[in-house]
C-alpha cells in the first residue's frame, strides 16, 4: 500500500512536471509574461500621473486590470492575462517544488507563485463580478487578520522583514545584473544583451525599493498593531512623493518601473523556461 502511493505521488508529480514543461505551457508562460510587462508599464504611467498631481486612479494591479478592463475587447484581452497568469503560477510552483536553484531563489519562486495566483483571481474578480478591492485594501484586510492571531504581530513582522530582505535581493540582482542567468543570452544579438542588461538595472533596482519600502511599513504594522499602516503598491509609491524629494523621486521609481516593464517584454523573448 505504501509503495503505491509513493509510486502513485512520483507519477503525480511527473506529470505535473511534463505539463509545466510542454510547448503549450511555455507559450501560455511566454504570454503571462509580456502581460506581466504591461501590468508595470500601466503601474509606472499611472505613477508618473499621481507624481504630477493626478491621484485619481490607483497605481497597482488592481488599478491597472481595472484599465485594461475599460478598454476595447478588454474582457478578451483580461481572459487571455488570466491563462498567462496560470500558466506563470504553474511554472514557478514547479519551479518551486521541482528546481534544483538554492533556497533563496526557491523562495522567490513561492513568492513569485502566490503573487501570480492572486492576478490570476484580481482577473477573474474583474472579469465575473466587474471589480476588484485596490492592493491596499487587500493588504490592509490580511494584516489585520493576521494580526488578530495569537503570534500575529510577530507573523507579521517576519513577512514584513521577509519582503525587505526580497528588496534587497531584488537591488542586488539589478545592480550585479544577476538576471541574466534567468535569459537564454546564446539567443540574444549583442545589442539585445545591452539593452536587456539596461532594463534589468532599472528595473530590478525600482522593485527592490519598492518592496523594501513595502516591508517596512508591514514592520511598522506589526509594531503598532495598525493594519492601517501596511499598504500595497500605490500606498507605497506615493509615499515617495512625500519625501524631501518631492515628486521627483516618485518620477524616478516609476520610470524604473516602466523599464521593468520594457524588461519583462524581453524576458517573454528570452526567458529559460
Amino acid at each position: 500500500m505504501a509503495n503505491t502511493a509513493e509510486q502513485a505521488g512520483r507519477e503525480a508529480k511527473a506529470a505535473t512536471r511534463r505539463a509545466a514543461g510542454s510547448r503549450p505551457m511555455e507559450v501560455l508562460t511566454r504570454v503571462g509574461l509580456a502581460c506581466r510587462g504591461v501590468l508595470y508599464a500601466l503601474i509606472g504611467i499611472v505613477a508618473v500621473q499621481i507624481a504630477f498631481g493626478d491621484t485619481s486612479q490607483e497605481a497597482d494591479k488592481s488599478g491597472a486590470i481595472s484599465t485594461l478592463a475599460g478598454l476595447p475587447f478588454g474582457s478578451v484581452l483580461l481572459w487571455v492575462m488570466a491563462a498567462g497568469f496560470a500558466a506563470l503560477a504553474l511554472w514557478q510552483a514547479s519551479e518551486a517544488v521541482f528546481g534544483g536553484g538554492k533556497a533563496l531563489e526557491r523562495v522567490e519562486s513561492v513568492a513569485r507563485t502566490g503573487v501570480y495566483v492572486l492576478v490570476f483571481f484580481t482577473l477573474l474578480s474583474v472579469l465575473t463580478a466587474h471589480g476588484a478591492p485596490s492592493d491596499d485594501q487587500k493588504s490592509q484586510d490580511l494584516t489585520a487578520k493576521l494580526l488578530a492571531l495569537p503570534a500575529g504581530p510577530v507573523i507579521v513582522g517576519v513577512i514584513g522583514l521577509a519582503l525587505v530582505v526580497l528588496g534587497v535581493h531584488w537591488v542586488r540582482q539589478g545592480v550585479t545584473k544577476g538576471f541574466r542567468e534567468e535569459l537564454d543570452r546564446g539567443r540574444m544579438s549583442p545589442r539585445a544583451r545591452s539593452v536587456m542588461d539596461r532594463l534589468g538595472l532599472g528595473g530590478y533596482a525600482a522593485r527592490g525599493v519598492i518592496a523594501a519600502l513595502a516591508g517596512i511599513f508591514i514592520v511598522q504594522a506589526a509594531i503598532t498593531h495598525d493594519p492601517e499602516e501596511a499598504g500595497g503598491i500605490d500606498a507605497t509609491l506615493r509615499e515617495f512623493a512625500n519625501t524631501p524629494a518631492g515628486p521627483w523621486l516618485l518620477v524616478a521609481v516609476a520610470l524604473g518601473l516602466l523599464l521593468f516593464a520594457g524588461y519583462c517584454f524581453g524576458e517573454s523573448r528570452w526567458r529559460r523556461t
